[in-house]
């Protein structure tokens, strides 16, 4: 008799097909949200991570934080910039050092462009109970701040 070889699925790897089609979604949806204000979804991580800074942050600290090459970070103030949202300040104590500064308009842009994260969210978990919402905040919140990351 031969041993039993199992030919259930890849149940981890279902899991993970799973989150990577959801993201997508998420991204999607996000965006077309953000559209009407006229940000991308990479631009409003940007704008929210400047405004969590005490103080104006340097770009390589920015790109640092966003865990991107500090090229992108200059493509993504450069537009915020012209759209007046951020603007660049000499650091007061190294006139080498150029820090992004969160501006008035910026700042009402982030509150505008909160709302439209809301509608997104809002969008995707429409199908979801409160009772798992819950469930997934929870999941979530392990999953991100579970197990150290490993370099690929």
């Amino acid at each position: 008799m031969q041993p039993h070889i199992s030919r259930a699925p890849d149940a981890d790897g279902l899991l993970a097909e799973q989150l990577l089609r959801l993201t997508r979604r998420l991204h999607r949806i996000q965006k077309h949200h953000l559209e009407p204000v006229g940000i991308t979804p990479a631009q409003f991580r940007l704008l929210r991570t400047v405004a969590h800074w005490n103080e104006p942050p340097r770009m390589a600290d920015l790109a640092a934080r966003l865990e991107v090459v500090p090229r992108a970070v200059t493509t993504l103030v450069d537009a915020l910039e012209e759209s007046g949202d951020v603007r660049r300040v000499p650091d007061p104590s190294n006139r080498r050092v150029i820090r992004i500064e969160l501006t008035d308009e910026g700042r009402a842009t982030l509150r505008t462009l909160r709302g439209a994260r809301r509608g997104a969210a809002e969008e995707i978990l429409a199908p979801l109970t409160a009772e798992q919402r819950e469930v997934l905040g929870g999941l979530l919140t392990t999953l991100v701040d579970g197990a150290p990351e490993r370099g690929c």
